[in-house]
């Protein structure tokens, strides 16, 4: 497994621990569309959350939240339409950016709410 590979399930992996200790309920992981892919689906009371994670093991490259381009929203937002599409039973949601930076171990998490 490539370096970024294990940075970026590490960093997803600190995103769902982070949102799980907020009181979020975690409803999917690595929900994909012919286009686009969502890292985390979540609940927060009756919201849907959508979750692009971006981790770096350091900023030395820039902080990991400046790495969502406009074409990856655009593949977040059609990825988030089909899954609302499919679950009709929210009608309110949002789409969050959680940064996460460290090596291993303890992680630095930043969460970004409704950034769309």
């Amino acid at each position: 497994m490539k370096i970024q590979q294990r940075v970026g399930r590490w960093g997803e992996q600190a995103a769902a621990d982070y949102l799980e200790t907020k009181g979020y309920v975690i409803l999917a992981r690595n929900f994909r569309t012919a286009h686009g892919e969502v890292d985390i689906i979540a609940r927060q009371e009756n919201v849907l959350v959508f979750v692009e994670v971006k981790a770096r093991s350091s900023n030395r490259y820039g902080y990991p939240e400046y790495s969502v381009s406009p074409k990856k929203r655009l593949h977040l937002l059609s990825a988030a339409e089909k899954y609302i599409l499919n679950h009709p039973e929210f009608t309110t949601w949002r789409v969050d950016v959680i940064a996460v930076e460290g090596e291993t171990g303890e992680a630095k998490v930043v969460h970004f709410e409704n950034v769309v």
